[in-house]
């Protein structure tokens, strides 16, 4: 019954026996390995951008970094969810790897920015000003940390706005599986069509064992951005063991096929879930992320009988009453088994 978090989950099958296919005899190194060039050409193929620059690095927090450093200059700024990962959990990966830009936090609805918060904010900036930072560009995460999910419409009109100010467009894609899936689109749809610049294709929350692909849809950042990666430590000697993973990722759409199994997951969680007197949801679950709270006796029995999720915030008083309502962030991944969420619903009944 282990809700924590999809990278607390095991590796599929299907990518360690490719690391393990990977390590007999020798390949090239530095992303010179074939295994790479097929990367690129399904991940071009998948995206619909036989243009694209393809780069695998090894965590999400490189990924986002190094791809916002070659839009966003030391003098800009990111406009993103004011708890975004790149806001909350990177330890200022992001203006470190940007060598100082801002990230300025916005607010929203639902996990989501709102194009009237966004509007608002821009409003603030006078271009050409000196005193002030500049608008450099806009980061956005599907699924979003809250565990709801950006639709297009509502990518389209965030991009929008933010092209209308020359403002580039990233997006945070650790889950990007689970919300296209969820989506019902193609990849494609959700990044470029969307106006989106750049894309952090995420695959170690989707059963990888620790691989990130960053797709630039301007091909004339690439060289920036070979360079960056080097500089900054994450090109891999042996690549081949990232490049191995993302290729098994890619065939036969099991990234598909293992998002759908963890967003299968959080649905059922909620449903089982749902009838239980005192349970509700903070946000919307679109995928396989959930926070939501229930009374601290069902905290108690599940706890005690060794269930392990993320107290909400800021960890739960060690005593108070049985009926106190407590919160909780539930995460279910490729992995999750039916008969773990019922029993971890039958003990938070009761």
């Amino acid at each position: 019954m282990i809700f924590g978090s999809d990278n607390m989950a095991p590796v599929c099958p299907e990518a360690m026996n490719a690391i393990t296919r990977a390590n007999e005899g020798y390949a090239s190194s530095y992303g010179a390995d074939e295994a790479m060039q097929r990367v690129t050409a399904q991940i071009r193929s998948v995206f619909e951008a036989p243009d694209a620059a393809v780069y695998l690095v090894a965590t999400g927090t490189a990924a986002n970094s190094l791809a916002l450093a070659v839009y966003t200059a030391p003098w800009q700024t990111v406009f993103c969810y004011e708890k975004s990962h790149i806001a909350v959990d990177e330890c200022g990966a992001p203006e470190f790897y940007t060598n100082g830009a801002k990230l300025t936090n916005l607010g929203g609805t639902d996990g989501k920015i709102t194009p009237e918060v966004f509007k608002a904010q821009l409003a603030n900036y006078r271009k050409g000003d000196v005193h002030q930072v500049q608008m450099g560009s806009l980061s956005l995460t599907n699924v979003t940390e809250a565990g709801s999910v950006y639709t297009l419409d509502e990518i389209r009109t965030l991009t929008a706005i933010a092209k209308e100010n020359g403002i580039a467009c990233h997006l945070d894609g650790a889950r990007f599986a689970n919300a296209m899936v969820a989506l019902g689109c193609t990849p494609a749809d959700m990044t470029w069509k969307a106006g989106i610049d750049v894309v952090s294709f995420g695959g170690t929350k989707n059963g990888l064992m620790g691989v990130e692909a960053v797709v630039l849809f301007d091909p004339e950042k690439a060289w920036e951005f070979e360079l960056r990666r080097k500089r900054a430590g994450h090109l891999f000697s042996k690549h081949r063991f990232l490049s191995a993973q993302m290729e098994a990722y890619l065939t036969d759409d099991l990234w598909i096929r293992l998002a759908t199994q963890a967003n299968a997951a959080g649905a059922r969680l909620e449903e089982k879930l749902s009838p239980i007197e005192g349970f509700r949801t903070l946000y919307t679950r679109d995928a396989n992320l959930m926070y939501c709270g229930w009374h601290r006796a069902g905290h108690e029995r599940a706890k005690a009988a060794g269930a392990y999720y993320y107290d909400e915030p800021g960890g739960h008083p060690d005593s108070g009453p049985a009926d106190e309502f407590l919160n909780a962030r539930l995460v279910c991944n490729w992995s999750t088994t039916d008969a773990e969420i019922d029993r971890f619903a039958a003990l938070v009944r009761g």
